[in-house]
């Protein structure tokens, strides 16, 4: 990939109409083979024969039967990080440690298919089967201990195979301490056959070593813009409308405000880790779960067009507030569904 590539001075609107194929993206020399090389060494230390390699793709996977980890292509450049975050509100995997935490994950999946440990009785009895359709969504109980907690949103409850590979990436973390941490959670007899059967791998060669890579950056033309089209679309159920009354009641619809009021999408994004800590700090919540009703509360504002007009200051208390209730509602009665 050229230093300087010709849409890295391109404003959105014009980067949207670029095909992902032509943007000339390599994983090679980008700031993604630090958490890599990082993930290499880990799995080394535990005397894993398992390199998972890597390539570019649209989104996080690891193909059925393959042992390889793909990666989105925004992570690639500083630029195409800046267009995903004003698209989707968000970066996944944009700093070192969301990357290599999204790394471990994926890597589990690698490790799965390379030694095909669903096959296996005792992976089927704690897991469940890996044949199991996945669900378009699945609808987490955030107080069961019977998964672990790894990436957000209670991944590990969506599918017996992300059980095991969060299951595998918290063993991996290094100074996890599992242990101590998920004692007394039915989940750690998960943890300790992971230990058992990692230990049992130990300097083994995988029967599986395919290094396939299925949808490449360099094959897929579609432009920036109908990804995000579609990305959005997909995710657009998310934006729970139980939401509603309560942002209109407490923002104001853009046709009713001055054109200097931030946007209600805006403001929650520019406060949303301090609303959350706040109300973690005294509601006792798991910060999780308030990411995930703010999460909600931003893209259904940004649907509903509305404006965050008044003091800052003040409406970060009042919406601090709001979602200690809203907060409470989705943790007992856990009744939103997240995409997959």
């Amino acid at each position: 990939m050229p230093r300087t590539p010709a849409w890295e001075k391109c404003t959105n609107q014009e980067l949207l109409d670029w095909r992902i194929c032509d943007l000339g993206l390599e994983l090679k020399g980008t700031p993604l083979e630090a958490p890599i090389g990082r993930l290499y060494n880990e799995l080394a230390a535990r005397n894993l024969r398992v390199k998972p390699h890597c390539w570019l793709s649209e989104e996080w996977f690891s193909p059925d039967a393959i042992p390889g980890i793909a990666i989105p292509f925004y992570l690639a450049h500083p630029r195409l990080k800046r267009l995903e975050r004003s698209q989707i509100l968000e970066v996944e995997g944009g700093t070192n440690a969301e990357c290599l935490r999204l790394l471990r994950h994926e890597s589990g999946h690698a490790l799965q298919h390379a030694f095909r440990l669903h096959r296996r009785k005792k992976w089927r009895e704690l897991f469940g089967s890996s044949t199991e359709p996945y669900p378009d969504y699945y609808r987490p109980n955030p107080g069961s201990r019977r998964y672990v907690v790894h990436l957000p949103h209670w991944y590990a409850q969506s599918h017996p195979d992300e059980d095991f590979a969060e299951t595998f990436a918290v063993w991996l973390t290094p100074g996890s301490r599992w242990r101590r941490k998920y004692m007394g959670w039915p989940a750690l007899q998960k943890l300790r056959y992971v230990d058992q059967l990692m230990h049992e791998l130990a300097g083994q060669s995988p029967p599986v070593r395919s290094r396939a890579k299925p949808d490449p950056v360099h094959r897929i033309k579609t432009t920036l813009g109908d990804h995000y089209r579609t990305k959005r679309e997909r995710y657009r159920v998310l934006a729970s409308r139980a939401y509603d009354q309560d942002l209109l009641r407490f923002f104001t619809p853009i046709e009713e405000s001055t054109n200097r009021s931030p946007s209600a999408a805006a403001f929650l994004r520019s406060h949303r880790t301090e609303i959350r800590r706040m109300v973690a700090r005294s509601t006792g919540k798991h910060e999780l779960a308030l990411d995930t009703v703010l999460g909600e509360m931003i893209a259904r504002s940004r649907e509903l067009k509305l404006r965050a007009v008044g003091r800052q200051h003040t409406l970060v208390i009042d919406f601090a507030i709001l979602l200690a209730a809203r907060s409470a509602e989705f943790v007992f009665r856990g009744r939103d569904w997240h995409a997959l």
